[in-house]
Order: C-alpha cells, then sequence, then structure tokens
C-alpha cells in the first residue's frame, strides 16, 4: 500500500472500523488468482520528467491531423466548427455540475431544453431525454424499457447491429429473466424471412440499426411492420449525420430512435466520451430513462425551466426507477446544441450529401483495383464493404498503408470471422477526393 497517501496509522484505524484485522482479510472474498500483489509503477518523477515521459508516450499514437484515416466502424470523424469550441469552453457551461438546482442552472435547463427539441425534430419523435452516456448504453435501455412496457422478455436483435451495442445489451439483461434472440442477415442487412419467423407474443422488441455495421440500409419500415403485427416495439439504433438525407426514425413509425452522437460537434477522442441520443413516443414518456427538462412559467409568468422528469433518482423512485442511469452527458449535449444550431437543417443535408458522394466515389474507386470488390450490393450512405481475394494478406496491406500516414479500412474478422477478407471503409466531408486517389494509387502497388 505504499502508493496509497495514507500514513500507516490512519490505514489501521479504516481497517479496525470496517471490522477486519487486515487487509488480506478485507479481500477474502476475492479469488486470489484475480488479486494484484504489487503494481509495477516507475519510481517518483519530477514534473519536468513526467511531461517529458508523457510526450513519448503520445508520440505513439497516430492523430487524425497526422494522418487520412478511412475508419469508421461506430467512431466518425466530422468536421467541428470553430464556434463550437468557442461557446462551449465558457465558463458558465464548464462549471455547472448538476442541473439539480432550477433556479440556479436556468442556463444549463435551457441548453437541455434546446437539445431535446432539436433531437426530437432530427428524428422526428415526440419526446428525446436529456442524453445519456454513449450510443451503446442508449441501445442497451432501449431492451430494458421495451421490456418493461410490454411485460414480455424476448428481445430480437439483428446481427449487424454494432457488436458493441449487442454486448452492452447482454450484459444490461445479465441479471434479468430476458431472453436475447440475434436474427441472422443475409446479403449485409438483416434477413427478413428470419425476423418473421423469431417472432411472437413474447417479443418485447426488434432492434436494428440504420446503416448497419456493414455499411449497408436496412427495410427499416418492413422490419418495423413485422414488429408491431405481434405488438412488439420496434428500435431503431441511427447515424445523426445521415438523418440529412435518410428518413427520420419517426417516418417509419419506430417506437424508440437512439444514437451515438458524438458526431454532432465532438471529436472521435479515441473512442469516448460518447453522447447517447433517446427518443420514444408519447405512449412511453414515462418509462423513458435519464432525465427530461421541460418549459414552464413561474408565479409572475415569467418563462422558466425545470426538471420535469426524474425518472431513476435512487432518493426518489428506488426501486421502482426505471433505469440505472443517474445523469447524462451535459457538455457533449451542449456542443450537439450548438452544432445543430449553427449547421441548421440545411447545413446537416449538404454536410450528409457530402459523406454520401465522397463514400460513393471512393468505393467506385477502390472497386478498379483487381483484388477488390464490394461485398453486398446494397444502398449505403458513408460506409461500405469490401471483400478481398483470398491471397491477399491484409494485415500487410494495412502496414503498408500506415507507413504512408494512411489508415485503412476496419477488419471485420474481428467482429464477424466467418468475414476474413472483409473490411469496412468510412468516407466523411473531412477526407479529399486528393486523398481518396492517394489511397488508390497506394493500393494499386502494394501488391
Amino acid at each position: 500500500m505504499d502508493y496509497a497517501p495514507n500514513t500507516e496509522e490512519q490505514l489501521q484505524q479504516m481497517l479496525q472500523t470496517i471490522g477486519v484485522d487486515s487487509f488480506d482479510q478485507l479481500l477474502a472474498d476475492v479469488p486470489a488468482e484475480l488479486r494484484i500483489r504489487a503494481l509495477d509503477l516507475l519510481p517518483g518523477l519530477s514534473e519536468a520528467d513526467v511531461v517529458q515521459l508523457g510526450e513519448q508516450l503520445a508520440a505513439k499514437n497516430v492523430s487524425l491531423k497526422q494522418a487520412t484515416a478511412f475508419l469508421g466502424a461506430g467512431s466518425y470523424a466530422h468536421g467541428i466548427p470553430t464556434a463550437v469550441d468557442s461557446l462551449a469552453a465558457r465558463g458558465e457551461w464548464l462549471t455547472p455540475y448538476t442541473p439539480y438546482q432550477a433556479e440556479a442552472s436556468q442556463g444549463t435547463l435551457q441548453a437541455i431544453y434546446e437539445f431535446q427539441t432539436m433531437v426530437c425534430e432530427l428524428f422526428q419523435m415526440d419526446v428525446a431525454n436529456a442524453s445519456l452516456y454513449d450510443g451503446a448504453s442508449s441501445v442497451a435501455e432501449s431492451a430494458v424499457m421495451a421490456i418493461r412496457a410490454t411485460q414480455r422478455p424476448r428481445i430480437l436483435v439483428s446481427e449487424v447491429v454494432h457488436p458493441h451495442a449487442r454486448q452492452v445489451i447482454a450484459t444490461y439483461l445479465s441479471g434479468a429473466q430476458a431472453v436475447i434472440q440475434e436474427i441472422p442477415s443475409v446479403n449485409g442487412v438483416t434477413d427478413l424471412e428470419a425476423l418473421g419467423k423469431a417472432l411472437g407474443d413474447d417479443v418485447a422488441a426488434v432492434i436494428l440499426q440504420q446503416p448497419n455495421a456493414c455499411g449497408c440500409l436496412e427495410p427499416m419500415t418492413q422490419a418495423g411492420e413485422l414488429a408491431h403485427r405481434v405488438g412488439a416495439l420496434f428500435v431503431a439504433s441511427v447515424y445523426p449525420i445521415s438523418l440529412g438525407v435518410l428518413q427520420p426514425p419517426g417516418a417509419y413509425d419506430a417506437d424508440i430512435a437512439v444514437a451515438e452522437g458524438r458526431c454532432f460537434g465532438s471529436p472521435p477522442a479515441y473512442g469516448g466520451p460518447g453522447l447517447g441520443l433517446f427518443t420514444t413516443t408519447n405512449a412511453l414518456t414515462r418509462r423513458i430513462p435519464g432525465r427530461l427538462a421541460g418549459c414552464t412559467v413561474d408565479q409572475s409568468g415569467r418563462r422558466g425551466y425545470t426538471l420535469t422528469l426524474q425518472t431513476r433518482e435512487q432518493h426518489i423512485r428506488r426501486e421502482r426507477a426505471t433505469s440505472n442511469i443517474c445523469t447524462n452527458e451535459g457538455w457533449l449535449a451542449l456542443r450537439a446544441t450548438i452544432f445543430m444550431a449553427l449547421v441548421g437543417p440545411r447545413g446537416l443535408a449538404e454536410l450528409a450529401r457530402l459523406n454520401l458522394d465522397k463514400a460513393h466515389y471512393a468505393q467506385e474507386q477502390l472497386c478498379t483495383i483487381p483484388w477488390l470488390r464490394l461485398m453486398w450490393d446494397q444502398p449505403f450512405f458513408n460506409e461500405f464493404t469490401l471483400q478481398a481475394d483470398p491471397a491477399i494478406d491484409l494485415e500487410s496491406i494495412q502496414r503498408r498503408l500506415l507507413r504512408a500516414g494512411v489508415v485503412g479500412g476496419y477488419r471485420l474478422a474481428h467482429w464477424y470471422p466467418l468475414w476474413p477478407q472483409a473490411t469496412l471503409w468510412c468516407v466523411t466531408e473531412l477526407i479529399s477526393r486528393d486523398s481518396i486517389d492517394r489511397l488508390i494509387k497506394i493500393l494499386k502497388h502494394a501488391v
């Protein structure tokens, strides 16, 4: 315990208070093989040495400013207007922690209210909450909410929903009397025939992703109709930028629509933090996880904002809480609000069109390489899956690209072992035509 900032006397006092004689006794219930006897820590360093070590470690990373990245797979780099950083960095936003005390948090509550309003307009849904931890937790919360709302135990989730989201669903429901059934895909999209056979009056929800984890566009309207025929809820996990050109969830009667919203004004940041977007219908409002900020008037008739709904708070609802989510991603939600206000509906449509056009140009050029082909003939937004010839060493190709300052597509074999030669490529508005042409030139000389 020499790394803990406590004296030996303080440590003994804590042990006595707890009622044990030693730290080994305190940890007796933890299996021995899981215990770490000592941490392999560096000796104490000066501030200058720590800064130097940090810079050396950071230099091992390749940032998006140093390389052209064709990676997506759930984490996307989009342009961020300078005003987002400037406004979101103001002290009024960075210092407040919680909107509990409405009289002291009117600015924060107004920002959340406007965030909810914009998300509802974008998704064409009735209600949006104040945000959740990330997109994956939003998907999992939708499954929990569907089970509570329908009193049914079975969740049907497509195998081409992002694997991370499916893992979080399994974690959330691991202690519940629930069954998670994966629906297979065919030709890159959810198999509707298999979905129809799996449906029954014990299904709480059907969960699909649009575009899916392979980049393909799903038959959302048909899937939703199948779910509703048996009284199940239909959950859509969407990519917010794509809503500039694709149908919003409300247009195909989704009961719950969720998303990872970090692409609105926040960078990928090595995978985090995330911004979970969660929307639903008026009928399900009282079951929504997290918080809702509402607009009201005070005794003098002045407009004011308050937390209208706190469906979890343990000091209020305890075992009747609809979710264990106890806060929201306030600062990232603020950044998303500023981003949406700056870009506007027309700007979002233009942004989505740029992504769509550049991705299709890249796909067409990549398919001129003899050993690459489009894996599925399906519509896509800004991601697509390519299949390489069996003889191609994709790891060697990836290393060659990296030496040239290019990060290639994501190996889908990490998620789907049956697709060993598949790579998922993403093109956003930040990738220029020259960068795409340079990629093609490198690949043509790679084999």
